[in-house]
């Protein structure tokens, strides 16, 4: 992690734990927002307005909460207006790295993003990030708040074809959401973080939990909340993408799978279907990045499967 601008020690995934030995996540430290008219949103300062070419996006293709940004990006058609760099699927000793220097900012690792932005800064180099290219700092490093500016900070900017967060379904959205995220995004981090058997049992059961509601949810519809995809619905599907090739086995979260759920399978591939999501997914990057993780997997063998019919093939 960086300690006051300067990078301290090798990589290590768990960095806080509860009073069980249960995994504790970062709380992200840049919240401004992209708006049409540049005034502040909901968290942050002013000073971000919405303008093409303006804004770059870094993320990997291995994360989840990366995937959501890549997504909504692609379905709010903002491909010609954010640009957008890739690092590395491996997590190195220093986090992660980009193949070539990032064009942006020339960096070589992403945490050289964090102090360009703040020489001082303390934590983790996380992603996703989106970068302002005229104020040279970071906007926003947390996944929910840019997603949902993706879907109406860009204004006129952004495709009108789909919301995201329409008004009438905003409270089941948030009720949801606020759900599946400590239970499912989270909870499979949470197992396989665990640092007690009493935390890992407890994310285990909630883990699964969430997909017996989830596939209970899904009888009948072709989204969570019927015919109209939303936020969720991306929120869900990163994980559920992510599940049998690195959970199940390599997060012990292992009582069923995803290809075993038959609602949450077919909604899966109904998702991954949609125009452009697919190459949102790239199942190598999953698997050689969770695998590098070298607490979770010290020899760095990648496994060959699996092999799920219409999502991805065997290596």
């Amino acid at each position: 992690m960086l300690v006051n601008g300067k990078w301290s020690a090798n990589w290590q995934p768990v960095q806080a734990k509860d009073e069980k030995g249960g995994f504790v996540r970062q709380t992200s430290s840049f919240r401004n927002w992209v708006t049409p008219d540049g005034s502040a949103g909901p968290t942050g300062a002013a000073g971000f307005k919405a303008e093409a070419g303006r804004y770059h996006l870094y993320v990997a293709l291995i994360c989840p909460w990366a995937s959501r940004t890549l997504i909504g990006r692609t379905l709010k058609g903002l491909e010609e207006v954010i640009s957008v760099s890739i690092v590395e699927p491996e997590i190195g000793d220093q986090g992660w790295r980009f193949a070539q220097p990032d064009p942006v900012n020339g960096a070589s690792f992403m945490h050289e993003i964090y102090t360009k932005a703040d020489p001082t800064i303390s934590g983790r180099a996380t992603v996703p990030v989106l970068w302002d290219k005229n104020t040279r700092t970071i906007v926003n490093n947390e996944s929910a708040d840019i997603l949902r500016m993706l879907n109406s900070g860009f204004g006129e900017l952004a495709s009108d074809a789909v919301d995201l967060y329409p008004e009438t379904l905003r409270a089941e959205i948030d009720a949801l959401n606020d759900y599946i995220y400590p239970r499912l995004n989270n909870g499979v981090y949470r197992a396989g973080f665990a640092t007690t058997q009493i935390a890992y049992d407890e994310a285990f059961s909630d883990v699964f939990e969430a997909l017996d509601r989830l596939e209970d949810q899904l009888a009948g519809r072709l989204f969570l909340f019927g015919d109209e995809l939303t936020e969720t619905d991306i929120r869900a599907f990163v994980t559920l993408v992510r599940f049998d090739a690195a959970y199940h086995g390599l997060f012990k979260t292992n009582l069923r799978r995803i290809a075993d759920y038959p609602n949450l399978q077919s909604y899966m591939l109904r998702m991954i279907d949609l125009p452009g999501i697919r190459a949102t997914v790239n199942i190598d990057h999953i698997k050689r990045g969770y695998y590098s993780i070298k607490s979770l997997n010290p020899s760095g063998i990648v496994p060959k499967g699996p092999y799920i019919p219409g999502l991805y093939e065997p290596a």
